[in-house]
């Protein structure tokens, strides 16, 4: 089975349909889990949980006197349910706002969805430019700094793949001010030079041949360097 990382199980969690509380029958919160292991530290499994916050709920109502009868200490459940499995376990905890700091609010959810619609949106005008090897498009979505990072990502690598000559320029000068994302542009630009047989000159930065000896812009020795 494929590991997923956090990013792919939070839209998958959001493209599913909340289970409700077997104990009360309320919609379950979307649950962040800390990044601390509780009870037997073996760790949540899962970045993200369903959990009931009603304060209403059965279990979480009766369980401040099941856990101060039984075992003298403050405290009582929450409902927790696994996504993938949809089990439902509790969780012990120790006040009214225990674990309500973890929650996924609604405005969360909404950034998310719309990041997510932005997304694909960006790859699906990218997945066009790749087919008709539009390098230019390509390099308008990499430039734009209100387009999501993983889609720079994506038009960084079809850069080294369609892009020409002109791009190395605007691609050396701009700061993308995110690492990964530099980091894909500078492959990029080095890759274009190996499909055009190209480099830069060390002193003037002006493109020229990979084999020159001497740069036609300013003159210089290059060869060697």
């Amino acid at each position: 089975m494929a590991l997923q990382t956090k990013e792919q199980v939070f839209e998958q969690i959001l493209s599913a349909e909340k289970p409700h509380c077997p104990h009360c029958g309320v919609e379950m919160n979307i649950w962040e889990v800390p990044p601390v292991p509780c009870d037997d530290g073996l760790g949540w499994g899962t970045p993200y949980l369903y959990m009931c916050f009603n304060d209403d709920c059965p279990l979480y109502a009766q369980g401040w006197n099941h856990i101060e009868e039984n075992y003298g200490r403050t405290a009582s459940y929450r409902c927790l349910c696994y996504p993938d499995s949809r089990k439902f376990e509790c969780m012990t905890v120790f006040g009214p706002f225990g674990g309500t700091g973890q929650i996924v609010d609604d405005q969360a959810v909404a950034q998310q969805r719309e990041l997510e619609e932005k997304i694909k949106a960006g790859m699906a005008r990218l997945e066009e430019y790749e087919g008709a090897k539009d390098g230019a498009g390509v390099l308008e979505i990499l430039m734009d700094a209100t387009a999501p990072a993983r889609v720079r990502v994506r038009a960084a690598e079809l850069t080294a793949e369609i892009g020409d000559l002109g791009a190395v320029d605007p691609l050396r000068d701009h700061n993308f001010g995110n690492d990964i994302i530099n980091k894909k542009v500078d492959d990029a630009v080095k890759r274009i030079h190996e499909r055009f047989y190209t480099r830069e000159c060390p002193f003037c930065a002006e493109i020229i041949k990979q084999r020159a000896n001497i740069c036609k812009h300013c003159g210089k020795d290059v060869a060697g360097r």
